[in-house]
Protein backbone atom coordinates (compact mmCIF):
# COMPACT_ATOMS: atom_id res chain seq x y z
CA UNK A 1 0.00 0.00 0.00
CA UNK A 2 1.51 3.42 -0.94
CA UNK A 3 1.24 6.06 1.40
CA UNK A 4 -0.40 9.46 0.81
CA UNK A 5 1.11 12.47 0.27
CA UNK A 6 -0.74 13.66 3.43
CA UNK A 7 0.29 11.01 5.63
CA UNK A 8 4.24 10.90 4.61
CA UNK A 9 4.15 14.48 5.48
CA UNK A 10 2.38 13.43 8.92
CA UNK A 11 5.43 10.95 9.24
CA UNK A 12 8.20 13.27 8.63
CA UNK A 13 6.78 15.94 10.90
CA UNK A 14 6.14 13.55 13.70
CA UNK A 15 9.87 12.17 13.79
CA UNK A 16 11.10 15.89 13.25
CA UNK A 17 9.67 16.16 16.68
CA UNK A 18 10.77 13.06 18.26
CA UNK A 19 14.18 13.34 17.37
CA UNK A 20 14.15 17.08 18.33
CA UNK A 21 13.21 15.96 22.06
CA UNK A 22 15.66 13.80 22.37
CA UNK A 23 18.56 16.02 21.85
CA UNK A 24 20.38 17.76 24.89
CA UNK A 25 21.03 21.59 24.90
CA UNK A 26 23.00 22.16 21.64
CA UNK A 27 23.75 25.45 22.28
CA UNK A 28 26.99 26.69 20.03
CA UNK A 29 29.99 27.84 22.34
CA UNK A 30 30.35 31.54 22.75
CA UNK A 31 33.63 31.99 21.65
CA UNK A 32 33.55 30.17 18.57
CA UNK A 33 33.35 32.51 15.18
CA UNK A 34 29.38 32.13 13.16
CA UNK A 35 31.11 30.59 10.31
CA UNK A 36 32.16 27.04 12.27
CA UNK A 37 29.13 26.70 13.84
CA UNK A 38 26.82 25.03 11.29
CA UNK A 39 24.61 21.93 10.20
CA UNK A 40 26.41 20.96 7.64
CA UNK A 41 29.97 19.43 7.17
CA UNK A 42 31.22 22.03 5.57
CA UNK A 43 31.29 26.12 5.79
CA UNK A 44 27.64 27.60 5.62
CA UNK A 45 28.07 31.10 3.75
CA UNK A 46 30.41 28.65 1.26
CA UNK A 47 27.92 25.95 0.35
CA UNK A 48 24.98 28.73 0.09
CA UNK A 49 26.95 31.09 -2.06
CA UNK A 50 28.24 28.27 -3.96
CA UNK A 51 24.41 27.11 -4.52
CA UNK A 52 23.64 30.48 -5.33
CA UNK A 53 26.75 30.93 -7.53
CA UNK A 54 25.30 27.32 -9.45
CA UNK A 55 21.73 27.87 -9.70
CA UNK A 56 21.57 28.46 -13.34
CA UNK A 57 22.09 25.45 -14.02
CA UNK A 58 20.51 22.52 -13.00
CA UNK A 59 21.55 20.32 -9.98
CA UNK A 60 22.71 16.63 -10.28
CA UNK A 61 23.73 16.22 -6.96
CA UNK A 62 24.17 18.57 -3.77
CA UNK A 63 25.61 16.96 -0.79
CA UNK A 64 26.06 19.25 2.53
CA UNK A 65 27.87 17.03 4.33
CA UNK A 66 30.70 15.88 1.75
CA UNK A 67 30.69 20.12 0.72
CA UNK A 68 30.17 18.46 -3.17
CA UNK A 69 27.50 20.36 -5.88
CA UNK A 70 28.05 19.13 -9.52
CA UNK A 71 25.49 20.58 -12.21
CA UNK A 72 23.92 19.02 -15.29
CA UNK A 73 25.23 19.88 -18.81
CA UNK A 74 24.14 23.49 -19.07
CA UNK A 75 23.79 25.35 -22.68
CA UNK A 76 23.28 29.11 -22.90
CA UNK A 77 20.79 30.30 -25.26
CA UNK A 78 23.32 32.71 -26.33
CA UNK A 79 25.50 30.11 -27.33
CA UNK A 80 23.03 26.53 -27.95
CA UNK A 81 25.77 24.76 -29.74
CA UNK A 82 27.98 24.46 -26.28
CA UNK A 83 27.91 23.02 -22.64
CA UNK A 84 29.13 23.21 -19.89
CA UNK A 85 29.13 21.18 -16.73
CA UNK A 86 30.58 22.11 -12.98
CA UNK A 87 31.23 20.84 -9.79
CA UNK A 88 32.06 23.11 -6.71
CA UNK A 89 33.65 21.68 -3.54
CA UNK A 90 33.73 22.71 -0.72
CA UNK A 91 36.94 21.66 1.46
CA UNK A 92 36.88 23.15 4.81
CA UNK A 93 34.77 24.74 7.41
CA UNK A 94 35.98 28.15 7.31
CA UNK A 95 35.11 30.90 5.25
CA UNK A 96 38.67 31.07 3.56
CA UNK A 97 39.56 31.48 -0.36
CA UNK A 98 41.49 28.14 -0.63
CA UNK A 99 38.09 26.62 1.15
CA UNK A 100 36.36 26.34 -2.92
CA UNK A 101 37.33 24.88 -5.75
CA UNK A 102 35.51 25.04 -9.10
CA UNK A 103 36.05 22.51 -11.79
CA UNK A 104 34.47 22.82 -15.78
CA UNK A 105 33.90 20.69 -18.48
CA UNK A 106 32.76 22.37 -21.82
CA UNK A 107 31.97 20.34 -24.74
CA UNK A 108 31.44 22.20 -28.13
CA UNK A 109 28.64 20.27 -30.74
CA UNK A 110 30.37 19.38 -33.91
CA UNK A 111 28.62 17.78 -36.57
CA UNK A 112 25.98 16.61 -33.92
CA UNK A 113 28.61 15.51 -31.49
CA UNK A 114 29.74 16.87 -28.34
CA UNK A 115 33.62 17.14 -28.13
CA UNK A 116 35.37 18.20 -25.29
CA UNK A 117 36.78 21.47 -25.62
CA UNK A 118 39.24 23.31 -23.32
CA UNK A 119 38.26 25.47 -19.88
CA UNK A 120 39.87 29.18 -18.99
CA UNK A 121 41.41 29.52 -16.11
CA UNK A 122 40.55 32.76 -15.82
CA UNK A 123 36.57 31.38 -15.93
CA UNK A 124 37.02 28.78 -12.95
CA UNK A 125 38.52 31.76 -11.17
CA UNK A 126 36.16 33.64 -11.74
CA UNK A 127 33.35 31.43 -10.72
CA UNK A 128 35.46 30.58 -7.68
CA UNK A 129 35.77 34.58 -6.68
CA UNK A 130 31.84 34.99 -7.21
CA UNK A 131 31.04 32.03 -4.83
CA UNK A 132 34.03 34.00 -2.32
CA UNK A 133 32.35 37.47 -2.80
CA UNK A 134 29.09 36.00 -2.60
CA UNK A 135 30.00 34.26 0.54
CA UNK A 136 31.09 37.28 2.36
CA UNK A 137 28.10 38.87 1.57
CA UNK A 138 25.83 36.42 3.29
CA UNK A 139 27.92 36.42 6.18
CA UNK A 140 27.93 40.32 6.32
CA UNK A 141 24.05 39.89 6.36
CA UNK A 142 23.57 37.52 8.79
CA UNK A 143 26.02 38.28 11.25
CA UNK A 144 25.28 41.44 13.66
CA UNK A 145 28.24 43.78 14.12
CA UNK A 146 29.83 44.17 17.35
Amino acid sequence: MRPTLARTALLIAVSGLTLGACQSNNVAPVGMAPAVTNQIGVNTYLWRAAIDTVSFAPLLTADSAGGVIVTDWYSSPNAPGERVKLTVSILDAQLRADAVRVNAVREVNQAGSWVSAPVSAATVQKLEDIILVRARDIRRATVAPS
